[in-house]
């Protein structure tokens, strides 16, 4: 029921900038009490720093990071990336191992731009 209604604000959305991020970020936070799977964790920092900013994100995925199993979870680098990139701090590093754990060739070659940029 929740990851519903995450999906329903995503999907309903104008344009990303119009996003609900502070209900997002609110519902990721609910469905983390329910279920503490890492994957949940890091989805709930992405969505808190898009409600609360870039900092905020990144001290909850560096808590999630601590988890061994996400060592090789792409999205994880690929979204401290990002939020590094917001904050405006040096991301080379983050860019480089989602773009090292990365399969998908459209996806490396998005992560290498966003990288050089």
């Amino acid at each position: 029921m929740i990851q519903a209604a995450i999906s329903a604000l995503h999907s309903t959305a104008p344009s990303w900038e119009a996003t609900d991020w502070p209900q997002i970020a609110a519902l990721y936070a609910e469905l983390q009490r329910y279920d503490g799977s890492p994957v949940v964790a890091v989805n709930r920092a992405v969505a808190v720093g898009f409600a609360d900013g870039p900092r905020a994100g990144l001290a909850l995925l560096d808590a999630a990071a601590q988890d061994e199993r996400l060592a090789r979870y792409q999205p994880l680098h690929a979204a401290r990336a990002e939020l590094l990139t917001r904050a405006g701090e040096d991301a080379d590093e983050a860019y480089a191992r989602a773009i090292e754990l990365t399969a998908n060739e459209a996806e490396r070659a998005a992560l290498s731009r966003r990288r050089a940029s």
